[in-house]
């Protein structure tokens, strides 16, 4: 097998990994991705210990391609059931919430993926350490791949894939310490998978011109799929007809999406896809894919670029 070689610092390159300050693999498999006060912070699973957990991962960039180790935000714990080895914990995703704690919420798991829990834990910077708090099942549902959105006006959302019933999007309490309700439901495709699993995984959600765009990864396993989203005035729906992110039977590039991250500049705001080309024999060393994405008037779609980078300042993408 051929690894992938890793990019050059402060330049990005699909399909090329990234590597620190050390010059060691950044682990940012399952990405979850915020900026505060100018500065990208990047949360990722380590992969390590392969499937297992092996720690949250914490990064900061000022570029989105230059990056600095932080160590674990939240690190293997014995005496915890739900960190210990053996455990699986994926798509660590974080929230700043209105008073100011970072929230991070997980995807628990048992070994056989029984589990479908989603975990909290809480810090007072971005990097941590974490304090674990407890994992549940949102109002009952199983809970895999998550994704989170804070809107404009400081609500709080967990997406979560419960594949018995759909993709959900719940919306937290104000301190995003606990799932309030569901505000909506979306399947697959309207009138898809009326008996057996169904729905999106890996979803992520933007907003943008007052509109809101869904994101999510067909159930396929290790194996890549062409991404949809769907587009909403609101959270709450009702959600468009899904469409393809990039050109269809690509597989999105061969990658699935894991977060898309709004930079705000002074020129404009640029739209940057984070996704995964998970390679299951060796998790350590899959590569990230990452591209500039356009969204306007209710479209979003990958460009694809061999090599670029971003102008945190100004937004732009060159």
């Amino acid at each position: 097998m051929t690894l992938p070689s890793h990019a050059p610092r402060g330049v990005i390159e699909p399909g090329r990994l990234f590597v620190d300050q050390h010059g060691a693999v950044a682990q940012l498999h399952g990405v979850g991705i915020q900026r505060y006060d100018g500065v990208f912070w990047a949360w990722g699973e380590d992969k390590t210990h392969g499937g297992t957990f092996g720690g949250v991962a914490c990064y900061s960039s000022p570029d989105l391609a230059t990056w600095t180790s932080h160590g674990h935000a939240l690190a293997v714990d014995e005496t915890i059931p739900d960190l210990a080895p053996g455990r699986v914990v994926e798509r660590p995703k974080v929230l700043r919430n209105p008073a100011g704690t970072y929230v991070m919420l997980l995807h628990v798991e048992s070994a056989d993926y029984s589990l479908a829990r989603v975990g909290w834990a809480v810090a007072d910077r971005p990097q941590g350490p974490y304090t674990y708090v407890r994992s549940e099942r949102p109002l009952g549902n199983l809970s895999r791949d998550i994704g989170v959105f804070d809107d404009d006006d400081g609500t709080g959302y967990l997406l979560s894939e419960d594949r018995d019933h759909g993709l959900h999007v719940y919306r937290l309490s104000p301190d995003y310490l606990a799932v309030e309700e569901i505000v909506s439901t979306t399947l697959t495709r309207p009138g898809d998978h009326p008996v057996g699993p169904h729905g999106y995984e890996s979803p992520t959600m933007i907003k943008a011109d007052g509109l809101y765009y869904l994101f999510g990864s067909d159930l396929t396993g290790w194996s890549t799929n062409d991404n949809q989203y769907a587009t909403a005035t609101s959270p709450s729906g009702p959600w468009s007809q899904w469409r393809d992110v990039a050109p269809p039977g690509s597989a999105t590039y061969d990658s699935q999406v894991s977060v898309v991250v709004p930079v705000r500049g002074s020129e404009t705001t640029s739209y940057v896809y984070a996704g995964d080309r998970w390679d299951s024999r060796d998790l350590y060393h899959s590569a990230p894919v990452w591209l500039p994405m356009q969204v306007q008037d209710g479209r979003a779609e990958l460009v694809w670029r061999d090599r670029w980078t971003l102008d945190p300042v100004t937004g732009e993408i060159a």
